[in-house]
C-alpha cells in the first residue's frame, strides 16, 4: 500500500481515527507521518516506541494507585526482571511477571483495556475449558442478582446449573 499523502513510498504509519461512531482511516509512509504529526501534534521522533508508549502509561498512574512491586525492589523470580525494569522498557520477561507484578499491572491493564480480565471472545474449537470457566464466572454473576432480587428460584437453578458446569471441568 503507498502512502495516501505523497503516493510515492509505501505506508507504515497507520493512523485511526473514531469519531461519531465513524472511522477514518490514514496510511501514510514515515516521513509524511512526521509532517502530519507535528501539524496534529503528534511527535514521532527516535524514541517513540512501544516501550515508551507503555513506560508512558505507567508515568501517568504512579501518584493514583499504590507500586508495592516497585517500592519494594521484588523482582520475578523466574526471569529476575524487576517492576522497574518493566518500567523502563515496557515488556515483561516471562509468563511469571504477571503474578509477581500483579498490583502494579492491574492498573495499567485496566486503563488500556478496560478491565484487567479477559472479557472478549473465545474460540469455540480450542478454548473449551476457558468458555466453560467464563460460563461458570457469569452464572455466578447472575446468581448474585438473583439473590439480591430475593428471586430464590432463579438463584436455585443457577446454583445446580454452576455445579453442573463445574462437573464438566
Amino acid at each position: 500500500m503507498l502512502c495516501q499523502r505523497c503516493q510515492e513510498r509505501p505506508a507504515t504509519v497507520h493512523l485511526t481515527k473514531m469519531f461519531d461512531h465513524e472511522k477514518t482511516e490514514l496510511h501514510l509512509c514515515e516521513l509524511c507521518a512526521k509532517s502530519v504529526g507535528s501539524e496534529l501534534g503528534f511527535i514521532f521522533g527516535p524514541n517513540f516506541t512501544f516501550q515508551n508508549l507503555i513506560a508512558g502509561l505507567l508515568e501517568g498512574d504512579l501518584g493514583m494507585y499504590p507500586q508495592p512491586t516497585a517500592d519494594k525492589g521484588l523482582c520475578c523470580e523466574n526471569c529476575g526482571l524487576t517492576f522497574s525494569d518493566f518500567r523502563n522498557g515496557g515488556m515483561l520477561g516471562c509468563g511469571d511477571c504477571y503474578r509477581y507484578f500483579q498490583n502494579g499491572l492491574e492498573p495499567l491493564l485496566k486503563k488500556v483495556h478496560g478491565s484487567h480480565r479477559h472479557i472478549g471472545k473465545v474460540p469455540k474449537r480450542t478454548g473449551g475449558k476457558v468458555r466453560i470457566r467464563k460460563e461458570i464466572e457469569d452464572l455466578r454473576l447472575e446468581l448474585q442478582r438473583a439473590i439480591g432480587k430475593e428471586d430464590y428460584e432463579h438463584a436455585a437453578y443457577l446454583r445446580d446449573e454452576i455445579r453442573r458446569r463445574e462437573r464438566e471441568l
